[in-house]
Formats: C-alpha cells, structure tokens, sequence
C-alpha cells in the first residue's frame, strides 16, 4: 500500500510539474537533470547488456533530502538518455529514510543487481543502515532481496554507499564509514556471493596511509584499477581549507597506489576538480576499455535551497560524462569522445583578447589557448582569470552576490570548456586539472574577454553543442 501511494504523488508530481521544469532557461540544454525534484549522487552506473544505465538520488516530491530513491536512465551512446521504470522506492522498514547511493553489477547469473544503502532514522536522533540487495525483474523494475550487511562493530550509524564489482575470484565491496571517534574511513569486504559478506577491514582513512586527521566521514568510496595502479576516489568530510586546497565544505578526491586485494598502500591525497560543485562521482569500466565518471555537479548543505532553479520544481544535474586516463603519474579526466557528435559549425578566433567576438555559450564547447595574462567572461557572472601558472574561477556567489574563487595549478596548456544552460565544465592542461561550477546567468548569455597586460592573446576555437534531451 505504501509503494502505491507513495508513485501515485510521483505521478502528481510529475504532472504537475514537469512543464514548469522544463519551461526554466537553466534547464540544461545537454546534461542529465532529473525531471522534476532534487537529483544529487550518480548510482549505479554500468554498461549491461549493450546499454549503460545510470540511476541517481531523487527526491520526485521535492527539492529537499528527504524521500530518496533511485531515478533510472539508460543509452546505448552516452549522448542519447531514455527513462526507465523508477529503480527504488524506500518504503521498506529497513530503508524508511531513504534509498541511499550505491552500486549496480551483474551477478553470478548475468542478472543486473543493485546493491544500496537502506537508511533508518530513529526518534531519538541516532540511526542505523543496512547494505542491501535488488534484482532486476524482467519487467524494467527491480524486486528487493532485503539487507544482506549490518553495522560493523565499532562504527556509527554513517555506514554507506557500496560499491561492488567481483575480481574473478571473489565479490568485493568498499563501503564509507565514520567511526564511533568520528574519524573517516573506508572498510572493504569480500564475499564468496552477493548475499554473504565478510569484512576485512579499513583501507584508507583518517591517520592511515600517512594522512594524518583527514575528515570524520569518508563517503562514496570507489575503488579500481587504471593502468597498472589502483584508485581510490572517496569524498571525505571535515577537512579544513589549507590555502587554495579544500575550498569547499567538502571534498572529493583520489589516492594512487598498490591494491592486493587485502591491503592498499597508497600516495597523497588529491582534488578530483577544484571548482565549485562536484561531488560523489562513480565510474565504471565499459566495453571498450575506457574507465568513466559521472558526477554531481552538486555539494550537500551549501546554498543548495537558493538556486533559483527550485522556483520551477527542481535542483541539481550530472556533469559530462568523462574518461580517466594517466599523464605520467598524474590521474587526468577529458569529456569522453562521443559528446563531439553534439559539435555545430564551428567559428576560430586568434587576436587580442579586447577583440573577441561575442560568442554564444548558452550550450557550447570552446578550446582555448592562452598567453600573457587576462580574463574570460560568461555572462557576467562567471571568469576564467589566467595567470602565469594559474587559473583562476571566479563566480558571483548566487545567495549573497559577492564574488568568490577557486584556483588550480596551470601549465599553460590547452583549456577546454564545456557550457551548458547553468553549467561550466573546465578541463585544464589537456585534464590534468578540472574546475566544475554551476552559474545562473540571464537568458543567451555570450562569452567576453580582457587583457590583463601586453602580451595576452587568445586563441579559440568555439562550437555550438545541439539540444540533447532525456526522452
């Protein structure tokens, strides 16, 4: 009763307000965005069956943190999304606050099965949370198979987002936690099945690894290999801004090293994307080899409420999807190939920067190429400052209007852009730095630019990206 209750204010959530969603002019012309409501984490991405499906966090009665399951999209080309059946609803007992993020495999039967986080809040204050399992049902839905993992001894109620993937010997599991004495970790387990789980302890963390106090909760853990080393990209929380480092309220980053399916021995700790909003990526790895990422162009419990967005129903997108790869020793991210396909007739420009055309970035992809010093400019809200070594993001903070930065080291490579409706994706040096930011502009929005001394000029490249919407 409660399952059918809870799709039939689904339904009048989207009938009411699917029009007014996609009637606002920051709704992304190209990126995922959840129809209606809050959309945050990515979950469950894999490629099945010659489609890959990406499920995600949703609230469809709300933009608030609050009755969450799994929106289900898939694609055959990472450009082309359809919606499916919704994957999760949380209207068991052991999942009563929310579906929370996690993983999606094939099981030992060649089944798509989930593996998530049930949430359960008590009156009290405290909580608990349960690993769980979901298969799919033939039908476009998936069948719960109920928890299959409680709390470890030791560790608080924060115990979540499982991300499993099987070796060829044995199922493996990461999982963020946060201990009894509030410090993060990640724990890894192993199972003979999906269903049977023993754990073997943490991996990475606070005061482990060299890293001395590094954040009380680590979340989204995903572990894999790249090459011949492993990653680990995790976002842990509580870690304090050390000059231009962790600027966000939380952060999400990698560790390179050595994974033996027991131990990870593993470097220094690393920013995924320095800008703005990015958060909780997942990848996976596809048939052709390539590791991808998807992320939430989003962060928890920073200025999410005063997006002006919410005003028409919704809050929140994906990022690009993107490809990981090495520079040397150096993790890099580009925006995988497929998205060239969305390119219009492109238009070159190579002067001073005083001279740039204005160019439309409503939806648009720009390469660029950089000397002396100057500026950017889109739509007046947001600039790209580049300095002898670095890059500067500059955004008009939306709530209080002050201007706001964040930087990251430049080698004086090539920086590509890619714009959408209220969305920036910059990658830097060929990927190996990227700064993501959401920006509300007004309507077409053009790209400018100034000189910051004698020297600078610009060369760029610049193409339209076509309307590539969810069907």
């Amino acid at each position: 009763m409660k399952e059918t209750q809870f799709l039939n204010q689904i339904v009048r959530s989207l009938l009411a307000g699917q029009l007014k969603a996609a009637a606002d002019p920051h709704r992304p012309r190209w990126h995922l965005a959840a129809p209606v409501g809050l959309l945050n984490d990515p979950n469950g991405f894999i490629e099945h069956d010659g489609r890959y499906h990406l499920f995600y966090q949703w609230n469809p009665l709300g933009c608030e943190h609050r009755n969450k399951g799994w929106g289900h999209v898939t694609s055959t080309d990472l450009l082309h999304w359809q919606h499916e059946p919704v994957a999760l609803l949380p209207t068991e007992p052991y999942e009563s606050h929310g579906c929370y993020s996690g993983s999606a495999v094939s099981d030992e039967q060649g089944h798509l099965t989930l593996i998530y986080t049930g949430n359960v809040k008590y009156p009290d204050g405290s909580r608990t949370a349960y690993q769980c399992l979901a298969r799919a049902d033939g039908e476009g839905g998936f069948a719960k198979l109920g928890p299959v993992l409680e709390l470890p001894e030791g560790y608080s109620g924060h115990v979540r987002d499982p991300k499993v993937w099987h070796d060829g010997r044995q199922w493996l599991m990461v999982l963020g936690a946060r201990t009894l004495d509030d410090k993060g970790e990640v724990l890894l387990y192993r199972g003979e099945t999906l269903a049977d789980w023993q754990l073997v302890g943490p991996i990475a963390g606070s005061g482990r690894g060299g890293l001395g106090e590094f954040g009380y909760m680590w979340e989204c853990p995903d572990l894999f290999p790249l090459g011949d080393r492993h990653l680990l990209i995790s976002c842990p929380q509580g870690i304090a801004p050390v000059g231009e480092d962790y600027r966000n309220l939380y952060q999400c980053g990698w560790l390179a090293g050595d994974f033996d399916g027991t131990n990870f021995v593993h470097g220094a700790f690393h920013e995924l994307d320095r800008g703005f909003e990015f958060y909780a990526p997942q990848t996976t790895q596809d048939s052709q080899e390539r590791r991808l990422l998807f992320g939430w162009l989003g962060l928890p419990e920073e200025n999410e409420m005063s997006q002006p967005t919410v005003a028409h129903g919704w809050l929140h997108q994906m990022s690009c999807p993107r490809e990981l790869f090495w520079q040397g020793d150096w993790l890099c991210q580009r925006p995988v190939a497929e998205l060239a396909a969305l390119k219009g007739e492109q238009t070159r420009f190579e002067g001073a920067p005083d001279e740039l055309p204005a160019l439309a970035i409503d939806s648009a992809w720009l390469d660029v190429a950089l000397c002396g010093e100057g500026r950017l400019g889109f739509g007046a809200v947001v600039e790209l400052v580049w300095l002898p070594g670095r890059l500067v993001l500059r955004r008009k903070n939306w709530q209080s209007g002050e201007w706001e930065e964040r930087s990251a080291p430049w080698l004086g490579g090539k920086i590509t852009v890619l714009c959408d409706r209220s969305s920036l994706e910059c990658f830097v040096d060929g990927g190996r730095q990227s700064l993501s930011t959401r920006y509300f502009p007004g309507e077409n929005p053009v790209l400018s630019a100034r000189c910051g001394g004698d020297g600078s000029k610009i060369c760029l490249d610049h193409w339209p990206l076509a309307t590539c919407l969810v069907q």
